[in-house]
């Protein structure tokens, strides 16, 4: 059975701590290589010099006053605390003096030679140390033979004590960065659990639950915000979803209601010999058609927020719509005496869905239509703002909306009582909100040119763009 270990351990902040400390160790071991050669070498080649100075001093002694005066000399800098080695030998290699021995040149051949080697010493218990070495051999003028060497004993002590400073510097530095990133786990896990958790209670169907942000401003807070913003839509969304639902079922439950009673009795006149049944099914496909329009509307208001953006944008003139909608409505305000008039500021730019906003200019103009009386008056604008937005604007002399109910007008299915006996469920407006939440605009509902008689306040709805 596998041994699994604790959590801590199978972090992502705990390995990347691993990665960042194996990084470290190479790194540290090559300098600590590099430290080693450098400073042996530097000790090895200032005992090189010495001993060659020495060297030269001794055969300096040797051409001046000859051998008898180099044998003295080499015997009183034995006796001192000079910290080398020497030995003097005949032509023929036999010893003359010296503070060792023999010599450790092997198969000397009369050029200059060097030799590492080991001296042994007797420390204050009477123990054998043997230490590391280094030494030149000369012959001189007159055939003899002079070595001189070097104790190298405290320079590789020397090093030897850097290395162990470096070593343990190194671990000191890895357990200090394992705790290091212990604890930053521990920080990150106890963070991330808060999400996770908070996924995990999502995913169990709690929709009210939130991330906690702990105000550190960091990419932490920022993914905890980012996930309450996201949790808020999606709940925002349900809920209008549900809402959607149990609106539909209950507002096409009367024309549904209504479709089949009819259908109803046109079957039963049509038995009996009574009725019109043409009538009947012309009457029958119009609340069809009014059951198909009210699906259409909440379809196309869910795929506009399941989008979050409007459907394959392009730049056009936003005059050139507006143009083409008076067209459309400038006949219907005819027919139900209503002046129409339109002042379109042109060479203007929008980038946006053109299907979808002449959907929301239809919806605007549609209510204006539908609630102004005859001998009433509507307005069509598109202008610039002083901010470089783009308005559409719908003005009429309607029974407008009150203050307190402008929020609310614009909700799906939200009928106000001056509207309940005409034709509609409550979707224009929410379309037109949906449309301009999708182009980055909104929509904005105020009076209109005020009361008049028996007509007004009116109505101005304004259909804002951002610039292109």
């Amino acid at each position: 059975m596998a041994v699994r270990l604790p959590r801590i351990f199978r972090t992502t902040p705990f390995r990347l701590t691993l990665l960042f400390l194996a990084l470290f160790a190479s790194a540290a071991s090559a300098f600590l290589a590099y430290i080693y050669v450098a400073t042996a070498g530097e000790t090895t080649r200032r005992t090189d010099r010495e001993i060659q100075r020495e060297m030269r001093s001794l055969v300096d002694v040797y051409n001046r006053a000859g051998l008898n005066a180099v044998n003295q000399s080499l015997i009183e800098r034995a006796a001192s605390e000079k910290p080398f080695l020497y030995l003097l030998l005949t032509k023929d290699g036999r010893r003359i003096s010296g503070s060792i021995e023999e010599s450790p040149v092997e198969n000397f051949t009369g050029a200059p030679a060097k030799a590492t080697f080991q001296v042994t010493d007797v420390d204050a218990e009477g123990h054998e140390i043997k230490h590391p070495a280094r030494g030149l051999q000369e012959r001189l003028g007159g055939g003899e033979i002079l070595f001189v060497g070097a104790d190298a004993g405290e320079d590789e002590a020397y090093v030897n004590r850097i290395v162990r400073a470096l070593q343990a510097a190194g671990l000191l530095v890895v357990l200090l960065g394992l705790a290091g990133g212990v604890l930053v786990s521990r920080n990150v896990s106890r963070t991330m659990m808060n999400l996770i958790e908070v996924v995990e209670r999502v995913r169990n169907g709690e929709q009210g639950v939130r991330a906690r942000v702990r105000g550190a401003r960091d990419e932490f807070d920022e993914l905890a915000q980012g996930v309450n913003d996201m949790l808020d839509r999606l709940e925002r969304s349900m809920q209008g979803h549900k809402h959607a639902g149990d609106a539909i079922a209950h507002d096409l439950r009367s024309p549904l209601t209504r479709l089949r009673a009819r259908l109803e009795a046109a079957y039963i006149d049509v038995e009996a010999g009574k009725g019109d049944p043409e009538e009947a099914l012309a009457q029958a496909l119009a609340d069809t058609d009014g059951v198909l329009k009210t699906f259409g509307a909440v379809l196309s208001i869910a795929r506009l927020q399941a989008a979050g953006e409007a459907p394959n944008p392009v730049l056009f003139d936003p005059a050139e719509l507006a143009a083409d909608m008076s067209e459309l409505y400038e006949p219907v305000c005819e027919d139900k005496e209503i002046d129409f008039s339109a002042e379109l500021t042109k060479e203007l730019t929008v980038r946006g869905n053109k299907e979808f906003l002449a959907q929301a200019l239809a919806n605007i103009l549609d209510n204006a239509v539908k609630y102004t009386p005859s001998g009433g008056a509507i307005m069509l604008r598109v202008r610039r703002r002083s901010s470089g937005e783009v308005e559409y604007s719908v003005t009429d002399t309607g029974p407008g909306v009150p203050d307190e109910d402008r929020e609310r007008v614009i909700q799906r299915f939200v009928r106000l009582e001056n509207s309940r006996n005409e034709p509609g469920a409550g979707l224009g407006l929410s379309l037109v909100a949906a449309v301009a939440e999708a182009h980055g605009g909104r929509l904005e509902l105020s009076e209109g040119p005020g009361k008049v008689g028996e007509m007004g306040p009116g109505l101005r709805v304004a259909f804002v763009l951002p610039r292109a």
